[in-house]
């Protein structure tokens, strides 16, 4: 399990830092200022959960016990569908996902605690 996450980890991570450029430098003569603040965010918490995903693939190569699989897919749905849900708004102006955007958080949100979690029952050896 821990190879897919380190997998993941690494594809979420190359991805946001092509998007954070895509909109830097092809979006940002495009998009309102507005837009474009919702683009940086969605490639923001792409990249802080990437770099999550890879602190679950070390942990679970680690600690092979521990519960490590709920927060590695969590923060991957997270993933799809905060960050999906923001890029589609920035570029397609589409309002009504934003309805939808929190429940990406609240992936996040349960990642962090099921990381937490899996952490301290994971074996000390």
């Amino acid at each position: 399990m821990h190879r897919t996450f380190w997998t993941l980890g690494c594809a979420f991570a190359f991805l946001a830092v092509a998007a954070g450029a895509f909109g830097a430098h092809a979006l940002r003569a495009r998009m309102s200022a507005e837009m474009l603040a919702v683009w940086e965010t969605a490639a923001r918490y792409q990249m802080y959960h990437a770099l999550a995903l890879l602190a679950v693939a070390m942990a679970a190569a680690r600690w092979p016990a521990g519960g490590w699989a709920t927060a590695g897919w969590l923060f991957t749905a997270g993933i799809a569908v905060f960050c999906g849900t923001l890029y589609v708004l920035a570029f397609t102006g589409t309002r009504w996902l934003g309805a939808i955007t929190p429940l990406g958080g609240l992936c996040f949100l349960a990642g962090w605690i099921a990381l937490a979690l899996a952490a301290r029952g994971a074996s000390a050896g």
